[in-house]
């Protein structure tokens, strides 16, 4: 199937389970108000990744079966209608922003040696890590002709910045990576860098093109850092606690690559001195055998690290919620809202 086969494939999927909790249809709702930007954005994304080198639309198609919730080219969307932005610069930048993203997804998921992206094959676990390096190199540089052809050079400093701020997060991470002595406020600096960055800048563009004013900008900047924070909170969270096949990942793979999650973090905090040998050993040493995943999940059910994990993700998305209370109230503002209430209650 065709990259612009898929798209629309996805993009014409409704909710109908009757048993589903009013929340967990926000997005749908958000999509579909969004749906001529939104089929405008995917006709701008399958352009831009068309090549001559076969290869690389090849790679682009598996990437989109995989799947995706599109969220932060849906608040890209979303921040522009909410200012009442007339005009269609924000289908361009919705598709810069997927772009960004799909390129860190497809070096992370090489950094990290996964073997599954959305319940499917991830692309190096296909292609090999050498084509999707390359390819992830080649959706960084269709964003920054994206954000070039713009013309503005507010949207051109804040993509750009968190293109950096990106990749600040994940090196952050790393050197983070088997380091029991990692604070709150390190591992807060990582997700900041790694995922909130991006919605930030994401919902921020939107209010730029609008010519809003900087409290509505930097409004709308707050919103997607406490949104993105409360997303990397609630991921992290389901690493430990979630259903292999809703996630669409292997579960306890940050517990395998030894990385410092906050889940761990507030286990280890909580724990006795055989639990910290445990934790000593299977994270800060890496040395880990078959049996050690399920005692990893014990400890962290002991302690309830999901639960309070999952509590401070309510407290970012009420810090997010708060923030859009500058706007008038009406439909958009009531969809992002419910998106941001969501994040909390998702399963993947």
């Amino acid at each position: 199937m065709t990259i612009n086969g898929i798209l629309n494939g996805r993009l014409g999927r409704k909710i109908v389970d009757g048993g589903t909790p009013v929340t967990a249809d926000a997005l749908v709702r958000l999509t579909a108000m969004l749906e001529p930007e939104l089929q405008a954005t995917n006709r701008a994304i399958v352009a831009r990744m068309d090549s001559p080198v076969a290869l690389i639309p090849q790679l682009a198609a598996h990437l989109v079966a995989a799947g995706g919730k599109r969220l932060r080219p849906l608040l890209t969307l979303a921040a522009a209608r909410l200012c009442g932005y007339q005009g269609d610069r924000q289908v361009r930048l919705a598709a810069c922003v997927e772009f960004i993203h799909t390129a860190t997804l497809l070096h992370d998921d090489v950094v990290d040696e996964s073997v599954l992206r959305r319940g499917f094959a991830s692309a190096n676990a296909v292609f090999g890590n050498k084509a999707s390096v390359l390819v992830g190199d080649f959706l960084f540089a269709r964003a920054f002709q994206l954000m070039v052809e713009d013309g503005s050079l507010d949207v051109l400093r804040i993509l750009s910045a968190a293109a950096a701020t990106i990749a600040e997060g994940e090196v952050l991470q790393l050197t983070t990576q088997n380091d029991l002595a990692t604070t709150e406020a390190r591992y807060f600096d990582v997700i900041r860098g790694k995922t909130a960055a991006l919605f930030a800048a994401a919902c921020e563009v939107g209010g730029v093109i609008s010519g809003r004013d900087t409290t509505s900008c930097t409004a709308l900047a707050r919103f997607g850092m406490d949104l993105g924070m409360a997303f990397q909170l609630v991921d992290d969270a389901l690493d430990y606690s979630a259903d292999e096949a809703e996630l669409g990942k292997t579960v306890g793979d940050d517990f395998r690559e030894g990385k410092l999650t906050y889940p761990v973090l507030l286990a280890i905090a909580a724990a006795d001195a055989p639990e910290r040998a445990f934790w000593a050993r299977t994270i800060g040493e890496g040395t880990q055998e078959e049996p050690d995943l399920n005692t990893a999940l014990g400890l962290i059910r002991k302690h309830n690290a999901t639960g309070h994990s999952l509590a401070r993700a309510d407290a970012f998305v009420g810090s997010a919620c708060a923030a859009l209370m500058i706007f008038p109230d009406s439909p958009i503002r009531a969809a992002l809202l419910d998106v941001a209430r969501y994040t909390t209650a998702r399963k993947f």
